[in-house]
């Protein structure tokens, strides 16, 4: 179904973004320096998911979201990475924002339980925007071809 490239060093992942055209880059956020290569992979046009374990923290959803990851998912929910994945490219093929339906596979409930009720707090604001940018792609009409 697909093809799987990987690499085990921050320079040889580099070299591999770098060199050859992916549909799309899984990156640990710690293992290789994952936003480092999240930065090559902007500049790639390659849409990155953020997967961690360690470092599944508020802030580095955060930081993963203002730095422009097409994602973030938490290595506990590795069982159902391919539907994660699918959303990306689901969204980047119909020019949508793919953390619209991250929202709904990981609802706020699910970082509830892991982080507490008030894991949104530290960074208010942020979240504020994140939200009404979510509503408002969710309420934008949607494009039709005009017939001819």
């Amino acid at each position: 179904m697909c093809y799987v490239v990987t690499a085990s060093t921050f320079n040889e992942a580099k070299e591999l973004l770098e060199s050859q055209d992916f549909d799309m880059a899984i990156l640990d956020i710690m293992g290789v320096d994952g936003y480092g290569l999240l930065d090559v992979a902007k500049q790639r046009h390659i849409p990155a998911v953020m997967l961690t374990a360690h470092a599944f923290t508020p802030d580095n959803l955060v930081r993963s979201i203002k730095e422009g990851a097409a994602s973030y998912i938490p290595k506990d929910e590795i069982t159902g990475i391919a539907d994660f994945l699918a959303d990306v490219l689901k969204a980047k093929a119909g020019g949508k924002d793919p953390w619209q339906t991250w929202q709904e596979r990981l609802p706020s409930s699910y970082f509830e339980k892991r982080w507490g009720a008030a894991w949104q707090d530290t960074d208010k604001e942020f979240w504020d925007r994140f939200r009404a940018s979510i509503r408002a792609r969710r309420s934008e009409p949607k494009k039709t071809e005009s017939l001819k």
